[in-house]
């Protein structure tokens, strides 16, 4: 039997449950972006420090990932997406006990491990379900849940670490991600198993040019973004004095355009070619970072914060689109590697954003924010350019 006929029946309910998984795991990642305030004034420790936990904990899941892809490779998905979320929620739910900073950040760095796993297997359980034609709008959708992570996750992250603490703030990711472990298990097939990762497939990913360019792009917009976003919350308090409810409302206008743009980019996608959308959403960003001097108020910034937000989350949807697209047999690689390069480039971009705090204050973020987005648009440029001339289906 057909293997995307015999799946699907039950490929819209997986669809839905992989996307909320998304959410909770997206929900997860932001959570200390959104709370960093409260980390560092409950923990006495400096917005820099704290900001590291960010670093640290995408630094474990960018080197994570592809170890963990190949260790992963034979399991059932549905057991295997199951049990990542249990796992989550039970990191989570240590992590809000915790006394002091020296105690956080290695439980926070086993719990996003959790991460390395699941956003990349989605992605490839998902197109392993999909017929081709409907391959790219399917990966796009389950990455809609980071969207909605960064419309409610994000702002809920701030409000209630501004107003109970950064401690239920990582409660509540524990509850939505176990929802999620059990939505996953009752609508995920058994029987999903994409292609295990060979030692010819790592080569095959390595020994392309085009290909590692194309995974360079999500380390390079990723650095750039998160030079910046990883603080934006104290820049918010420090600089525009803003109150918590502002802080709330400009990460909820932040992700409410995060997710219309990764709505159009799922509709559109597998029209317009996922490699064009990328270095549209590229060139968004960009100006986005070149805008942000004029943000001199919350109300100017939320003006300022409009190309840059429409394209920020979509980006790394149409990455994986593009990517799914150009080597569909080396799908499992290319997922575990992006996903790799999506996490160091945080931790590339927090590390920067925190040592340019402590050297230079908040003035010199978006400027080398802007460095990374340029050196990403070549990259992408370059890299469909060459795809089109030897292979149409990656353009």
């Amino acid at each position: 039997m057909n293997t995307h006929a015999a799946f699907g029946a039950a490929l819209p309910r997986a669809q839905r449950a992989l996307l909320f998984g998304n959410f909770a795991i997206g929900c997860g990642v932001m959570v200390v972006s959104g709370a960093l305030n409260d980390i560092a004034r409950s923990l006495d420790v400096s917005v820099a420090l704290a900001g590291q936990l960010i670093a640290i904990a995408a630094a474990v899941m960018g080197f994570g990932a592809p170890l963990l892809a190949g260790l992963v490779a034979g399991w059932d998905r549905r057991r295997l997406l199951s049990l990542t979320l249990l796992w989550y929620a039970l990191g989570h739910g240590i992590c809000a006990l915790m006394p002091d900073y020296a105690s956080l950040w290695p439980v926070r760095a086993l719990t996003m491990l959790a991460s390395a796993v699941f956003t990349p297997q989605a992605a490839a359980a998902v197109g392993f379900m999909t017929p081709p034609a409907q391959r790219g709008r399917a990966v796009t959708f389950i990455f809609l849940g980071w969207s909605l992570a960064s419309v409610a996750g994000m702002p809920l992250a701030a409000w209630i670490g501004e107003t109970l603490g950064w401690r239920s703030a990582m409660a509540g990711v524990a509850l939505l991600s176990a929802a999620g472990a059990l939505w996953v298990w009752r609508a995920l097939p058994e029987g999903v198993r994409p292609p295990g990762l060979s030692l010819g497939a790592w080569r095959s990913v390595f020994a392309s040019p085009v290909l590692m360019a194309m995974v360079a792009v999500t380390a390079l917009q990723s650095a750039g973004q998160f030079t910046l976003l990883s603080y934006l919350a104290p820049y918010l308090r420090q600089v525009l004095d803003a109150t918590p409810a502002t802080i709330g409302l400009l990460f909820a206008w932040f992700g409410v355009c995060g997710l219309s743009g990764n709505m159009m980019l799922s509709r559109h996608v597998d029209r317009v070619g996922a490699g064009r959308a990328v270095s549209v959403l590229l060139c968004g960003i960009a100006l986005g970072l070149l805008l942000w001097p004029l943000g001199a108020t919350p109300l100017l910034l939320a003006m300022v914060l409009v190309p840059w937000a429409l394209s920020g989350f979509a980006c790394n949807s149409a990455q994986q689109a593009r990517l799914v697209h150009a080597a569909p047999a080396l799908s499992s690689a290319l997922m575990a590697l992006n996903t790799s390069a999506l996490y160091l480039g945080q931790a590339a971009g927090a590390a920067s954003g925190g040592w340019l705090i402590g050297h230079g204050g908040y003035g010199p973020l978006h400027w080398v924010g802007l460095g990374w987005l340029l050196v990403a648009i070549a990259a992408s440029v370059w890299a469909s350019r060459q795809a089109a001339r030897r292979c149409p289906a990656a353009a």
